[in-house]
């Protein structure tokens, strides 16, 4: 189980009044939202593996470079850290909980993973690609769908009300939904543009019609070797629209799609079933009032 961790606390965060605090006053809705979502995913799908994926950079100067509207709505209008990193704009009383979850999740023991200059999305694609066995990933971004592999058991489980109500996305899910497979939601993405993300699109060109166009050529390089095809079954407005976009089709791949082949550090993997540090975990546990929300995700590990 892969866990988008920061899409989950995230969620977590809005799913939960920030009149849950800690001893002191400090919001921990965050916090004790995650670990309850944790503790209902590790109760509901006993995995033997569980790995917390975190962004060790949320906008990559490399995506970037190719598309430089990616995530650009998303950064926080104070200078930038030292170092010039954009800083992802993030509601005021969520910033200094995200430090407590790091803390709390190594405490446990539950692997935290990510890798200098790649978002926790390819921390995913790597890990999944890696897998011998059936991978459920758990997130609220809809990037992840390009995953999805029923032949290796790769599914997404997502949330649909808060934390509590999950959607089970398999191939069968994409293709109804949204009339690809797995392998080419990417392809459908990046045609017909994510706002969320910054990613511009080819003008025109919206979800059906990029489906259809992926139907009847089967790829982005098969529409694209249409463009070029005067026989190909394009509309001449459909031709001009993908011809003028070019540049960007020719870059937005490597955006879009997650990597595969990242360098990450050595951990463990497995479910934890003692905390780690049980002295870390008391203390943090006092220190932030976690409360029910920490007892329920160690018992639960337990089992």
């Amino acid at each position: 189980m892969l866990l988008d961790t920061a899409s989950l606390y995230f969620r977590a965060y809005f799913g939960v009044p920030d009149s849950v605090r800690a001893p002191d006053g400090t919001p921990v809705n965050a916090v004790r939202g995650l670990l309850d979502f944790i503790a209902r995913l590790v109760q509901d799908h006993r995995p033997d593996d569980l790995v917390a994926c975190m962004d060790a950079d949320w906008r990559p100067a490399w995506r970037v470079e190719l598309i430089p509207t990616y995530k650009a709505h998303r950064v926080a209008e104070e200078a930038p850290a030292a170092g010039g990193v954009d800083q992802e704009e993030v509601p005021d009383t969520l910033s200094p909980q995200i430090p407590v979850i790091d803390e709390v999740l190594d405490a446990i023991g539950i692997a935290r993973v990510g890798a200098a200059g790649y978002e926790a999305d390819d921390v995913i694609g790597t890990l999944t690609g890696r897998a011998a066995g059936p991978v459920d990933i758990v997130t609220g971004d809809r990037d992840l769908f390009q995953l999805v592999d029923d032949e290796r058991g790769v599914r997404v489980l997502y949330p649909v009300k808060g934390v509590g109500t999950l959607r089970l996305v398999d191939e069968s899910y994409v293709r109804e939904k949204y009339g690809v497979g797995g392998s080419g939601y990417a392809d459908l993405a990046l045609l017909r543009g994510d706002p969320s993300d910054g990613l511009p699109g080819v003008p025109g060109i919206g979800e059906k019609t990029a489906a259809k166009l992926l139907a009847a050529h089967g790829d982005l390089a098969g529409i694209m070797a249409a463009v070029d095809d005067p026989a190909a079954q394009l509309t001449p407005a459909q031709r001009k629209r993908l011809a003028e976009a070019r540049a960007y089709v020719a870059v937005a791949p490597k955006v879009v799609r997650v990597a595969a082949d990242v360098a990450l550090p050595a951990f463990d993997a497995a479910r934890p079933r003692s905390p780690r540090d049980p002295g870390a975990v008391a203390a943090l546990a006092e220190r932030w009032g976690l409360g029910g929300s920490l007892r329920r995700l160690l018992s639960t590990l337990q089992g």
